[in-house]
Formats: structure tokens, C-alpha cells, sequence
């Protein structure tokens, strides 16, 4: 086909997912002479995309689809990028009758290695590298760079942080949505008391408590953040640490965006079934132990299923502590 001017690239969640799809939208623009490149998204992840150099305009998904697939066909795309694939998307491609090139999911292969466990049918491929095969046939190759990510505001670490703890530091992200994602406190403590350096713990109001325990355990060595800052602040925090030590969760995916050392710890949910580890970070651990259960679960559960909850429990310490101290 004729090479595109004005794109439309799809994706409406979630926070990791979207954030993946920055090498879609980087790509484009600097490979595609004058492309105009837009995104749609849902807006509570904006925030994604709002300081992104490389995006033309950001739509933000209407309650009414119909009202969506109105301004899509006002904006007169060349082509549509539909990195979601999902009912919606199919819509829009079908209501609008734009070219469009569609995120192949593998729904079935993906159910059968979380139901069976077959390791075989995991993909080898990072999703960022599967995202881009949706442009290579329009002459946009992979750049080889990490993710993007652009802090709203020029923030200081004093505003967030004690004198103790502006200087080098370990980032500690200890939040995630589900709690087979989360290390027992337990479990954290005991890593926090074999690094040498200060550490900042990040994550929501649902871990602030956790938070709590976690510093009287090891004392002033640890400072929380959890529940003090937003996500651009916690996302700046972590781009001045030294390491970074987080779970599958989306402020440890968007850390990738600076390219810095990060050990990426998974429990119930694996990697290899996401295709999400660390992409194009120049020095990454990822911690997580074999086991016939796991995963158990594409996204994350509530609790254990199995109630010994061995994926978080049993994972070496010294592993993580050495990778921090290193």
C-alpha cells in the first residue's frame, strides 16, 4: 500500500500494555516522513501518552463507541494500528473501513500453556516485538530502544524524599493490583536488611501500611513514599534511583523507560505467557522460581489458589540483595 501520512494506533489498556506500545508510536514517527501519529486510549491512562514528542494527538475513548467511530472517520486516517484486537477495535475497523493492520493475541495458545502449563507455547517474543510486526509491512523496523516515558513537571527529589535518601538509592516498587504479584512483607523486610544502601518504597494507599511495617522493621534505612505520590511522581523518584527492585505491576514496566539496572520479580503470573520482561534494559534480573502451579493465573489473583503461596515465599533472598549490592 501507499505509504500512510496519518496514522491511528489502538490500544485502550492497561497501564502496562499501553506503555509497551511507545516503540509503535517512536517508530512510526521518525521512520515514516511528516506521519501524522495518534493514539487511542481510555482516560484514566492518559498520563501515558500526554508528554509523548512522538505522538501528533491523543483521543480519548467516548462512553458512546459510536460518538468514537464518529471523530475517527472526521480525522480521515490512512490506517489504523490496532494493537488491542478486541470486540470495540473490531468495530471501529468495520463501522470506519480504514486499512488496518491488527496485534495477532493468540488467545488459544496462551489459554492452553495457563491451563496445561505447557512451557512450549509461552511466547519467546517480547510484546513489544510482537506489536511492531503490525507496522514491518509498511517499512517500520524495530529501533532497538527501550520503552518511552516523559515526567509531567520538572520535580527535585527534596520535594519526595529526606537528605538521607537524595542521594544513591534503591527504588523498592512493593505495589501490584493482585496479591499473588506482591512478596509478603515478611519476605521484603528480610531483602531490605541484607542491602547496603537507602531505600524508597513506592506504591498506593494499599500498600501504605504495608509500607509501615516494613520501615519499623528495618528502621531509617527505608523511607516510604506509598500513598504520598502520584504515579508521575513515583515514576520520576524511580528514574533517579540507583536499582530498582519491583513485581510485576505497571510504575516496575514503565522504569524500563530510563534504561537503568532493574530486578523484575514475578510469583503467580510468568513473563514468558505475557512476553513482558525488562525490554532493551541494559542490565535486568528477572526472579522467579519453577513450579508445576505456575502460573496460575494470566493477570493475578486475590489469593494463592493452592493456599501456600511458594512462588513469592520460596524465591532466595540472596538473589535480590546481591543484584542490589552489585
Amino acid at each position: 500500500m501507499k505509504q500512510p501520512q496519518k496514522i491511528l494506533v489502538i490500544r485502550f489498556s492497561s497501564m502496562g500494555d499501553i506503555i509497551y506500545t511507545t516503540p509503535v508510536v517512536r517508530c512510526l514517527k521518525q521512520q515514516i516522513p511528516n506521519c501524522e501519529v495518534h493514539f487511542l486510549t481510555k482516560e484514566q491512562f492518559k498520563y501515558i501518552y500526554q508528554q509523548n514528542p512522538y505522538l501528533t494527538k491523543l483521543h480519548i475513548l467516548k462512553p458512546s463507541l459510536s460518538d468514537t467511530i464518529k471523530d475517527i472517520k472526521a480525522e480521515k486516517f490512512d490506517l489504523i494500528i490496532d494493537l488491542h484486537n478486541n470486540l470495540r477495535t473490531s468495530i471501529i475497523k468495520f463501522r470506519t473501513q480504514i486499512p488496518s493492520s491488527t496485534y495477532k493475541k493468540d488467545r488459544i495458545n496462551k489459554w492452553l500453556a495457563l491451563k496445561f502449563k505447557w512451557s512450549k507455547l509461552f511466547s519467546k517474543d517480547h510484546l513489544v516485538d510482537r506489536y511492531l510486526e503490525t507496522v514491518k509491512f509498511i517499512g517500520v523496523k524495530n529501533d532497538n530502544k527501550p520503552i518511552d516515558y516523559y515526567v509531567a513537571k520538572p520535580y527535585q527529589l527534596e520535594e519526595f524524599l529526606p537528605p538521607s535518601h537524595q542521594g544513591k538509592f534503591i527504588a523498592f516498587i512493593i505495589g501490584a493490583t493482585h496479591f499473588t504479584k506482591r512478596m509478603p512483607n515478611k519476605k521484603i523486610i528480610e531483602i531490605c536488611k541484607g542491602i547496603d544502601l537507602p531505600i524508597v518504597l513506592l506504591g498506593g494507599n494499599d500498600v501504605k501500611s504495608n509500607a509501615e511495617q516494613i520501615c519499623a522493621a528495618v528502621g531509617s534505612r527505608v523511607y516510604s513514599t506509598c500513598g504520598l505520590t502520584n504515579l508521575d511522581q513515583s515514576v520520576f523518584i524511580v528514574s533517579k534511583a540507583h536499582k530498582v527492585i519491583g513485581f510485576d505491576t505497571g510504575l516496575t514496566h514503565i522504569a524500563e523507560a530510563f534504561n537503568m539496572p532493574i530486578a523484575s520479580v514475578w510469583g503467580g503470573t510468568t513473563p514468558d505467557l505475557l512476553g513482558v520482561f525488562p525490554y532493551k534494559v541494559k542490565d535486568s534480573l528477572v526472579v522467579g522460581i519453577d513450579l508445576s502451579c505456575r502460573p496460575c493465573s494470566k493477570f493475578g489473583l486475590e489469593k494463592c489458589p493452592l493456599g501456600h503461596f511458594k512462588c513469592m515465599k520460596n524465591i532466595p533472598e540472596e538473589i535480590i540483595v546481591d543484584f542490589s549490592n552489585g
